[in-house]
């Protein structure tokens, strides 16, 4: 029915307005934390590992899962807390007797919290699926609460510290995660061996690490926009001659600035004339 589509208003020159659907970012932030004295928990063979040696190195680290909770604020209407829950996998090397070095990996897990604005909402959104069929049994709809969404975004951990201790010593970090039964199911999974908690009064494994975020609260909204026409590229696509890679090679430019040191700036103005600025 021509009544029911949406108007436009197009000026002649290609440019018309358009009704589009997208995320509105209500409240962001960034932040860098570092989580001091974290306890990993580690795979059958790493727990042997450590009970022989203490000298231990981090090979590698990353994100392994995210758990993201949003809970409303108490008398601060519009107000969210985001609890993000990072499972971190770390990748390690020991040093055994007659310089022999062993990998083993295994999970810490750490916490942080944050309070954002996210708006309020009464609408109930429904979508329909794929699968949606006048013949197919009658499936719910897909329904978005009135809790906005939480985006994290991160990049890779960085270790700053890793050591072998005695069960007994203090945690810098609490967490919510006491026993390696706590860990989910596909964590786990992704990790080369089982994990367990360690033979009683043993050693344990401590990290420090660093973590760069930025967190967002978004909900959909729609918007009204100008527009043009889909533009055809006048550039063809050029396939490349796998059949001489060194060709390629010889027709990419030197990286010449990754070998040069930065210029030199100079020391800074309240520095100068061998004076201390402070």
């Amino acid at each position: 029915m021509p009544e029911n589509r949406f108007p436009c208003n197009s000026p002649g020159n290609g440019r018309e307005m358009f009704a589009v659907e997208t995320n509105r970012i209500l409240d962001a932030c960034k932040d860098r934390d570092c989580f001091e004295n974290v306890r990993v928990f580690l795979t059958d063979c790493g727990s042997e590992i450590i009970e022989h040696t203490a000298s231990v190195r981090v090979k590698g680290a990353s994100i392994a899962w995210v758990y993201i909770g949003i809970d409303p604020v108490a008398f601060n209407r519009g107000f969210y807390t985001v609890t993000i829950r990072f499972f971190v996998k770390i990748c390690f090397e020991a040093c055994l007797g007659h310089g022999k070095a062993q990998e083993f990996e295994g999970i810490a897990v750490v916490e942080k919290r944050v309070i954002l604005y996210g708006s309020e909402s009464t609408v109930s959104v429904f979508r329909s699926t794929a699968d949606s069929d006048f013949c197919s049994p009658l499936t719910p709809a897909g329904c978005a609460s009135n809790v906005p969404t939480a985006v994290v975004e991160t990049v890779e951990p960085i270790v700053l510290q890793a050591k072998v201790v005695e069960e007994s010593t203090p945690c810098g970090c609490c967490c919510c995660c006491c026993s390696c039964c706590d860990i989910p199911e596909h964590v786990a999974m992704c990790m080369n061996g089982n994990l367990c908690d360690g033979a009683p009064g043993g050693h344990i494994l401590l990290v420090s690490f660093g973590i760069f975020s930025i967190i967002r609260l978004i909900r959909p909204a729609q918007y009204l926009i100008h527009a043009s026409e889909y533009v055809i590229p006048d550039k063809e696509c050029v396939a490349a001659a796998e059949d001489d890679p060194c060709a390629i090679f010889r027709s990419m430019s030197f990286p010449t600035r990754e070998f040069s040191p930065p210029p030199f700036e100079g020391p800074p103005p309240g520095e100068r004339g061998g004076k201390c600025g402070c």
